[in-house]
């Protein structure tokens, strides 16, 4: 663990620093990464990255190539990324390969309707079922949340705004630039008062996304009136 760690069981908060801050789900092997105006090199085998700029430019270098980053965009790459300039967090996923990509900045609001006023977008979307995704996460002033828990680790980073973690154990202050861990299984919930709150959460896996028997291309491909889908004959084996 990152020194300057705040912590109930529930829920940890880092402070700022460049290289590993921490190991996380186990079950989904993800480790938590950042960097602050300092260079971070990341080179695991068979391991993808989804990462996002929390302020300045940041100049990321992939094998695709090297793409300047400004505050609120977010990327994945997979094997060896390098970061220079600005401060962010990098999730990196074991056993996983990602598409390139880099979207952003994020917007002010969700475009998904989420749980007690809250609303949520999802940034990169599992490639199929099963994946990781990166999700940008909405709150209006003066919300409450229902207590909950969630069955995988959620990491992520206060983007702009100001709240609170609740949790049995006790409350956590967030603000901009907080780095967090929720464990999985752990209670928590969110609160905000005269504030809005904007916070970018990374999931390892997801119960949604395309299958092989189940998505828009074969979906919408149609022999004799029936899509390609409902016909096994035909299907790619």
């Amino acid at each position: 663990m990152a020194d300057g760690m705040i912590h109930t069981q529930n829920f940890y908060a880092f402070e700022w620093m460049t290289g590993k801050v921490a190991d996380c789900d186990p079950n989904f092997p993800t480790t938590l990464h950042a960097w602050d105006n300092q260079d971070l090199d990341l080179d695991a085998t068979d391991t993808a990255y989804f990462g996002f700029v929390q302020d300045g430019d940041a100049v990321v270098k992939t094998d695709a190539g090297s793409f300047t980053l400004k505050s609120g965009m977010y990327f994945s790459a997979n094997n060896a990324v390098s970061i220079s300039g600005g401060r962010g967090i990098v999730m990196a996923r074991a056993k996983h390969q990602a598409f390139f990509s880099i979207g952003g900045p994020v917007e002010d609001k969700g475009r998904l309707k989420y749980i007690d006023g809250c609303t949520d977008s999802l940034l990169i979307s599992p490639i199929k079922m099963g994946d990781p995704c990166l999700n940008l996460l909405y709150f209006p002033p003066g919300i409450d949340q229902t207590s909950h828990t969630h069955p995988s680790d959620r990491i992520g980073v206060v983007f702009s705004g100001k709240g609170e973690c609740v949790t049995p154990e006790g409350i956590i202050p967030l603000e901009p630039g907080v780095m967090f861990r929720i464990p999985y299984e752990g209670h928590h919930k969110f609160r905000t008062y005269d504030s809005e709150m904007r916070v970018v959460a990374y999931h390892p896996d997801s119960d949604f996304g395309p299958q092989d028997e189940d998505h828009p291309m074969i979906n919408r491909t149609i022999v004799d009136g029936v899509s390609a889908s409902k016909i096994d004959a035909i299907r790619t084996k």
